[in-house]
């Protein structure tokens, strides 16, 4: 478990940053710029100390301003990935990886040098210089010499920011691989939802650096608190499910959700594999009777749990469907003509070109998330 309750002031900056999540995992930070993500992991990593407060990791107390205790950073065994890769520019990158082992010391050595490389993808540059490799090289190797140092928590500052589409979209699946081959917690900082989406099994939303809210990305995305943060179009239910049939030709999965069966676009899964599908809102229709004759291939049967005001058109309408819960948008106009209540009967109909999963491996997912 991962405890945190630290308060620190800058200027007329306050950062109250308190959250727990279990380990291990991907506690994703997620908030706008300023709201005091990069403090906290600072705080964590002992670059800042607080003024008050208190840091845990499994047991391991690093940071006690009441009993005056503190780990100093060299001593607690967390990895850092910057923003920018922050290599040595004169050494290759074989060597800038054998800098992170050198950092490992005397530690107990469960990741080998021969599988971060493989890991990453490194093999073909290791004789390279950095300012040879690309922006997602260079962060694979950042990442790669951060993990040879053998830590008990990795950071994670924005490492995709400074990368275009094309390269943070070669660098996700090796976050994820990590995530679900290591047992190394990991904090995420992003702004970028799309990646809380894909990595995070918890989740603690920042705001004017406070925590506003905090839990697995399937409770968080309900919360209004999100809404404010992503926009009026990302607003939608993160849902998991497990795969049950696979067609390989279309690229297509069938996946078991709640009481119901959705057909999602993901890549190669076996049955059983742990699936992830952020369902937005705008996306969903709402039916009252057992829809027949549509195109639309994804219906659930669920009940209506809670009705609140979207803006002053529309609505948001959550419905559980046999555990998870999704959100549907409809105007005000359309609810009242359905005469939509709660513990009301409704069928939720998604079109499967709106889906797009994400797989887990199950033995790297806290049983909470």
């Amino acid at each position: 478990m991962l405890k945190l309750d630290v308060l620190k002031r800058r200027g007329t900056f306050t950062l109250h940053a308190r959250f727990e999540a279990p380990t291990p995992g991907v506690v994703a930070l997620f908030g706008r710029s300023g709201s005091g993500k990069t403090s906290t992991i600072d705080l964590v990593a002992g670059l800042l100390t607080p003024d008050e407060g208190r840091i845990e990791l499994d047991g391991t107390v690093l940071e006690d301003t009441r009993t005056r205790t503190r780990i100093p950073p060299e001593r607690r065994r967390v990895g850092y990935v910057f923003q920018d890769s922050r290599l040595f520019p004169h050494l290759s990158v074989l060597a800038n990886l054998q800098y992170g082992q050198k950092r490992a010391g005397d530690a107990l050595q469960p990741i080998g040098f021969e599988r971060v490389i493989t890991m990453l993808g490194l093999e073909g540059f290791l004789q390279r210089r950095p300012h040879e490799l690309s922006g997602g090289e260079r962060q694979r190797v950042s990442l790669g010499r951060a993990l040879l140092s053998q830590p008990r928590l990795l950071l994670l500052d924005e490492p995709l920011a400074s990368l275009d589409a094309a390269r943070r979209e070669e660098v996700l699946p090796y976050l994820e691989l990590l995530r679900d081959n290591l047992s190394i917690p990991m904090i995420y900082v992003s702004h970028q939802f799309d990646e809380v989406l894909r990595l995070a099994t918890h989740v603690v939303l920042m705001d004017s650096g406070a925590v506003v809210a905090q839990g697995t990305l399937n409770e968080v995305s309900l919360l209004p608190e999100l809404r404010s943060l992503v926009g009026s179009e990302a607003v939608g239910a993160v849902v998991d499910g497990r795969v049950t049939g696979m067609d390989t030709g279309r690229g297509m999965a069938e996946l078991q959700v709640g009481r119901g069966v959705l057909h999602v676009s993901v890549r190669q899964t076996p049955p059983g594999t742990r699936v992830r599908v952020h369902l937005l809102a705008r996306d969903i229709i709402l039916g009252t009777e057992v829809p027949k004759g549509l195109s639309v291939r994804n219906v659930l049967e669920g009940t209506v749990v809670g009705i609140t005001a979207d803006d002053q058109e529309t609505m948001l309408v959550k419905v559980d469907v046999g555990g998870p819960a999704v959100l549907s948008r409809v105007t005000r106009e359309a609810a009242e003509e359905l005469e939509l209540h709660e513990s009301m009967r409704i069928w939720v109909l998604v079109k499967a070109v709106s889906t797009r999963g994400h797989a887990f491996r199950l033995s790297a997912i806290s049983a909470g998330s």
